[in-house]
């Protein structure tokens, strides 16, 4: 049986998958939004906002966290989405997408009402542990690691370095140069096999941000 832990690390995933099918939806990738992971993670929104008596203070500082960044998305899909309809989107399909909108407004709004009702100090100390530590006061995602040892296998693993890495990039600010998430799963088993040809069997990525700009690193870890 899934542990809390273990819901909220599936619902961090999901949420990644989610970004990665949001930008090959609006890059023309997909014909249609990715509804039903969306409705998942909504899902997961409103349960546990109900069940805050139940987690721990560490597992409630982890869910506000979740659910703050989950937000922030919601809102910048929405805008993406009217100014898609506005601009070359079907009428049929203008329709669905704002019933989409609608549902998904109705949710989120279901699960705010119920963390105002219970009020934590974790949400102050999230807003204090996202501020980037290279003094820029950039409010950005903590580095993000994962190793491979044989990402045409891992494919999982490449899709969460990819999500972190967008995530990472909105975060900053940083808009233009992002890599299609096909020419970014060709960059890392490129980079990998050319790490393990110097004598490496596991390469570490790393996503981080320095003076105010994200990087991503390739090392040898063994």
């Amino acid at each position: 049986m899934a542990t809390i832990d273990d819901d909220l690390a599936q619902v961090e995933h999901d949420i990644r998958t989610l970004k990665i099918e949001y930008e090959q939806f609006f890059g023309g990738g997909r014909k249609r939004p990715p509804v039903d992971t969306q409705w998942r993670v909504d899902v997961f929104i409103k349960r546990y906002a109900e069940r805050m008596a139940e987690v721990n203070l560490a597992q409630r500082f982890r869910y506000n966290n979740i659910a703050s960044t989950y937000a922030k998305y919601q809102d910048m899909w929405r805008k993406k989405l009217m100014l898609k309809e506005s601009s070359s989107v079907p009428h049929h399909f203008g329709a669905a997408a704002k019933a989409i909108a609608a549902q998904r407004n109705k949710a989120m709004a279901e699960a705010r009402r119920a963390l105002a009702s219970r009020p934590s100090a974790a949400a102050a100390a999230s807003r204090g542990e996202r501020k980037s530590r290279d003094g820029t006061g950039i409010d950005a995602p903590p580095p993000f690691s994962v190793q491979f040892s044989n990402p045409a296998r891992e494919t999982r693993k490449v899709h969460d370095l990819y999500g972190a890495l967008i995530d990472t990039r909105m975060a900053t600010g940083e808009k233009s140069g992002a890599p299609s998430l096909e020419d970014f799963e060709r960059f890392v088993e490129k980079k990998t096999e050319e790490l393990k040809r110097r004598g490496g069997k596991e390469i570490e990525y790393t996503v981080s941000v320095e003076g105010g700009k994200v990087k991503l690193k390739a090392r040898v870890s063994r």
